[in-house]
């Protein structure tokens, strides 16, 4: 069986979102979002910079949220969640599926670290100013892109899941502005899915 080592308010939360949608059965490891799990040596061991989400299938154990999705999708797919490769909508998926971690995720980690992680007297308002003008800039393709559509290729897919994901943490972290009407709708679709409301309520 697959299991999921986990930790609240991280990309793990996708894994279990993917997981969900597919109807898969796995089990979770769910550790605290804190050095005496993440960096213990147990956990260093499936990952080297104790980080989540790890997923293992047997003997095989992987990180990196997009490549566990792509294994998933790949080995256990049960039903898809992505177009064939043939398809005119294949570009575009892949296009979004790795837009979050190329362009939305660097200026989010930013902002989480200058306004969740660090004590108020280590933070620095420039970078802070900066990562939002970054992210802004990085969502407005997306919003202009789902122009017209509930999901960024129409249909649902891993892409969503993905990019998703990270359009939600933008959104609570209130840089997701109310004249971004499309992603406003966007974020209002993946939280009616009853899969990703299980993901965030485990976080």
């Amino acid at each position: 069986m697959l299991k999921l080592h986990f930790a609240p308010n991280s990309r793990a939360g996708r894994i279990v979102w993917l997981l969900e949608e597919l109807g898969l059965e796995y089990e979770i490891n769910k550790m605290a979002f804190h050095p005496k799990d993440l960096k213990s040596d147990e956990h260093r061991a499936r990952h080297p910079l104790g980080r989540v989400p790890v997923l293992e299938d047997g003997e095989i154990s992987i990180f990196e949220s997009g490549a566990i999705c792509e294994y998933v999708l790949e080995r256990h797919k049960n039903g898809g969640l992505k177009p064939a490769a043939e398809s005119s909508l294949y570009p575009e998926y892949l296009q979004w599926f790795h837009y979050c971690e190329g362009m939305v995720m660097p200026p989010v980690n930013t902002i989480v670290v200058q306004t969740v992680l660090l004590p108020p007297d280590r933070r620095d308002e420039t970078a802070l100013a900066q990562a939002q003008r970054l992210l802004s800039k990085a969502l407005a393709p997306v919003n202009e892109a789902l122009t017209g559509k509930d999901y960024l290729i129409g249909e649902f897919s891993a892409a969503d899941i993905m990019l998703g994901h990270a359009v939600f943490m933008s959104n609570r972290l209130g840089c997701v502005t109310d004249d971004m009407e499309h992603l406003k709708r966007y974020v209002a679709n993946i939280e009616g899915r009853p899969a990703f409301k299980y993901a965030i309520e485990l976080s």
